[in-house]
């Protein structure tokens, strides 16, 4: 069974992406991987991690009541969260990989973001890049 990859962050954009995900799969009959990944190091303490699970709680609930087949993962690997995507969206077969984008002034706009950019370039599968 193939799956939509999505990429999440407890912020507007990540709850987008949460959102669409959750339509692309249920449109395509897929199943749904939901990703928080975090690089860690001395600003992911436990403080940062036990607000994190908590939050993936909050998701868990949310994607229970979806009515979708789905896995969430939590990676604190010392990847780039652009690494870690790209390549579960390859280990799962992913048939789409879901991202948010935040607004961006307009020197921002040059450079859209190393993790969002890279996605969408190095991706083997489909990118839907969502706004919140």
């Amino acid at each position: 069974m193939g799956t939509v990859v999505v990429g999440y962050v407890n912020k507007p954009e990540g709850r987008a992406a949460l959102a669409r995900g959750i339509e692309e799969a249920k449109l395509r009959s897929l199943r749904l991987v939901v990703v928080s990944s975090h690089r860690g190091g001395q600003e992911y303490d436990s403080e940062a991690a036990s607000r994190t699970q908590t939050e993936l709680d909050e998701v868990r609930a949310e994607l229970e009541g979806a009515g979708v087949d789905f896995e969430l993962r939590q990676l604190v690997r010392g990847f780039e969260p652009s690494e870690d995507l790209i390549g579960l969206a390859s280990d799962n077969d992913a048939e789409l990989l879901v991202i948010g984008l935040r607004r961006r002034s307009p020197v921002g706009k040059l450079i859209l973001g190393s993790n969002a950019q890279r996605i969408l370039l190095d991706a083997s599968c489909p990118v839907l890049a969502v706004k919140a």
